[in-house]
């Protein structure tokens, strides 16, 4: 194969290193090499190999699709790697790696041989070099990865919700919701939120739908409702997949959850701080409002992703008792947006002085939350960096 690996990644360098493994020819091409545009790269290629973070609409892309050249994401190559795994894939706008985990916590408990990929764990091209035969899949898969997939096909097929998201890389809603979706093109069962309406229509009698009010075999270890509709999905998930409701129930009571989501970094002087780093997005941070009854002293902001902020206002002013601190890059916009919803804030712009004042202002009962409702990339290299200063600056105070 004469492939040309577009963004060099994690997933991009992993894609090469697995066509080279298998005698392949690859040509390299990243913006940081400023490359990223030139079609004569193009010359002699049978397939580009996208990087997650490449938009569809960059050049290269574009030039491969009107030469009928075929453009496939990293997933895409992976899953034809595979030497026939049943692959379980998990989407969604929020919770895919809690739940990806959650269910390697139950294939565990049911002796089950698989392994993780996608996402937050190692790129599938990585993965499909050392499986074994016939062991699972357990795969998260994100709207980049889904977007130029052609055969990938999952044996179950999990949609967790649909928020409005990275809608600077795919334009529109619609067009991230269509790439949410194509997880279904070839799924086996395809197991969705009960809220999800829309989709039922399209996939009729495959669908299994799950609820956070479903019965479980054993309740969570997690906190928040969120997490419960989570694991309704990984319960729904590993049935499917034949694991029995004693491995679920094991699961499901000793999971304690993935650090930088709603993880406990420490609780001191009877305020609790809490790191929820990768609530990147408003309705993760919607999210996170709902899971304490507590006064909450509220660090938000970082860089922008094309959401609007207004829903995540009005629901502060809703909830009452929450006292948001405002950094980085989007603080405007923020701010903006709380001052329509007629919510006090303050601007602390970095988040060193947004934990002090936190701590300063906090009282016994109280929740310190970082649920920034952005991206990191204008202070931090990415969202677990700044879950690792914020763990940094508690242990600290």
């Amino acid at each position: 194969m004469n492939a040309l690996v577009l963004g060099l990644g994690v997933s991009g360098e992993a894609a090469a290193a697995a066509i080279e493994a298998r005698g392949g020819a690859v040509v390299r091409a990243d913006r940081s090499l400023g490359n990223d545009d030139d079609a004569s790269l193009l010359d002699g290629v049978e397939v580009l190999v996208k990087g997650p973070g490449v938009p569809s609409r960059n050049a290269l892309v574009q030039a491969a699709l009107a030469r009928g050249v075929p453009v496939w994401s990293e997933l895409e190559l992976g899953f034809r790697l595979l030497p026939g795994n049943p692959v379980l894939a998990v989407t969604g706008t929020k919770g895919k790696t809690t739940t990806v985990r959650l269910l390697a916590a139950i294939f565990a408990a049911a002796g089950v041989e698989h392994a993780l990929a996608g996402n937050e764990h190692r790129p599938l091209s990585e993965v499909a070099g050392g499986v074994e035969a016939g062991a699972w899949i357990l795969c998260e898969a994100s709207s980049y990865a889904l977007e130029h997939v052609d055969t990938f096909a999952a044996e179950v097929a999990v949609l967790l919700n649909l928020e409005p998201d990275h809608l600077v890389h795919h334009g529109s809603f619609e067009a991230y919701r269509a790439a949410k979706l194509r997880i279904f093109e070839r799924a086996g069962t395809a197991i969705l939120a009960g809220e999800l309406n829309s989709v039922n229509d399209v996939y009729g009698n495959r669908c299994t739908r799950f609820t956070a009010d479903d019965p479980l075999p054993a309740e969570p270890r997690l906190p928040g409702r969120h997490n419960r509709a989570n694991a309704a999905a990984a319960t729904a998930a590993a049935r499917a997949a034949g694991i029995d409701d004693a491995a679920i129930a094991e699961a499901l009571r000793s999971f304690a959850g993935v650090e930088h989501r709603l993880e406990l970094v420490a609780e001191r002087g009877g305020v609790r701080f809490v790191d929820d780093s990768k609530a990147t997005n408003t309705a993760a941070a919607r999210t996170a409002l709902r899971a304490y009854d507590a006064p909450l002293h509220l660090i938000l902001g970082g860089s922008l992703k094309g959401e609007s902020y207004d829903e995540l206002a009005r629901e502060i002013a809703a909830r009452g008792e929450v006292s948001p601190l405002l950094i980085g890059v989007a603080a405007d916009e923020i701010g903006a947006a709380l001052d329509r919803a007629g919510v006090a804030y303050e601007r602390a712009q970095t988040l060193d002085r947004a934990v002090a004042l936190a701590a300063a202002r906090a009282r016994p009962g109280d929740v310190v939350l970082l649920s920034p409702a952005c991206a990191s990339f204008d202070q931090f290299e990415n969202f677990e960096r700044r879950g690792e200063e914020f763990r940094r600056l508690v242990q600290n105070l």
